[in-house]
């Protein structure tokens, strides 16, 4: 319903001279969503949530948070939407708790009580780092801190640009369940940009994908990876043989060897008549397996594979 759209571009664009970072993006983020905003870097992920910040001005289109147009509601608009963009920037000689209280002087123009700080940093695991310089924290413990200061204006939405760029496995583990407990927790809206696949694929309920500036496809992650499962493994030996058959059956509509054996599409009730005919061939069929990967599905509509 409209009324669920807490996020809405429409025909958004922004054209650099001769070049569009980003064209006729429509994005349509449903409160309650942890979103996923997918793209090869250089696509122009950055460049849209610049636009929905207001930090540059669309080329074309409109946008509209909370109900609000941006173009001539911009306070109202923003006024529950927080969040990082590409990194965030401290005092690195002043303490976390410092920082967290230039940060919201700056966002909600006064100091933010005490209490909030510490409940801020508390839902990132801060808590008892408050009172340390932000130059000992890890490139990790910066991200969460970027991630509290956004969370002092109680914000409906929060967009977080790459957040776990750079980061090492535990802190993108500890970035990952953050984003979790946002959203199940304190039923935030999430929409996250990133270009590590198998990241949002862990935590994102819907999903976009752009490419080229472009937006290829937009909606719900199991649907979307549901629409490609009858992408089929077929783990089979002598594997020329079995790719020259299969080539030659009707029910395969596409075959190409793969480093892990033959991948084909393969309706789902015509997997086990494919390989009865694979093993009356003297083919041994070691296993199959549908390839319901994000990945897979991700390089399927880029066309970079």
């Amino acid at each position: 319903m409209a009324e669920d759209i807490i996020l809405r571009t429409t025909n958004l664009g922004k054209r650099y001279k001769d070049r569009w970072a980003a064209e006729d993006v429509n994005l349509e983020i449903y409160r309650g969503d942890v979103f996923g905003f997918l793209g090869p870097n250089g696509a122009g992920k950055s460049t849209t949530i610049r636009m929905i910040f207001s930090l540059i001005r669309p080329t074309t289109g409109s946008i509209e948070l909370l109900g609000y147009p941006l173009e001539t509601k911009r306070e109202k608009a923003l006024a529950k939407v927080a969040g990082i963009v590409e990194k965030p920037d401290f005092y690195l000689y002043l303490t976390a708790y410092r920082n967290m209280e230039i940060a919201g002087s700056l966002t909600i123009g006064k100091a933010p009580q005490r209490q909030k700080i510490m409940e801020s940093l508390a839902s990132v695991g801060l808590e008892e780092r408050a009172h340390d310089r932000v130059k000992t924290f890890s490139h990790g413990m910066k991200q969460r801190l970027g991630i509290a200061q956004a969370l002092l204006c109680d914000p409906d939405l929060i967009v977080l640009d790459e957040p776990t760029n750079g980061l090492d496995p535990q802190g993108m583990k500890e970035v990952r369940e953050l984003i979790t407990r946002l959203s199940k927790d304190r039923g935030m809206t999430v929409f996250l940009s990133s270009h590590l696949l198998n990241e949002v694929e862990q935590v994102a309920t819907r999903m976009a994908i752009i490419n080229k500036g472009r937006l290829v496809v937009q909606g719900s992650v199991d649907e979307l990876l549901r629409a490609s499962a009858n992408r089929i493994l077929f783990n089979v030996e002598p594997r020329k043989r079995a790719f020259s058959l299969m080539q030659k059956i009707k029910s395969v509509h596409s075959a190409a060897e793969d480093t892990s054996g033959i991948l084909a599409t393969v309706e789902t009730r015509d997997i086990p008549s494919v390989v009865s005919k694979l093993v009356a061939a003297k083919c041994k069929v070691f296993s199959v397996q549908q390839q319901r990967s994000l990945e897979r599905y991700f390089l399927s509509v880029t066309d970079e594979n």
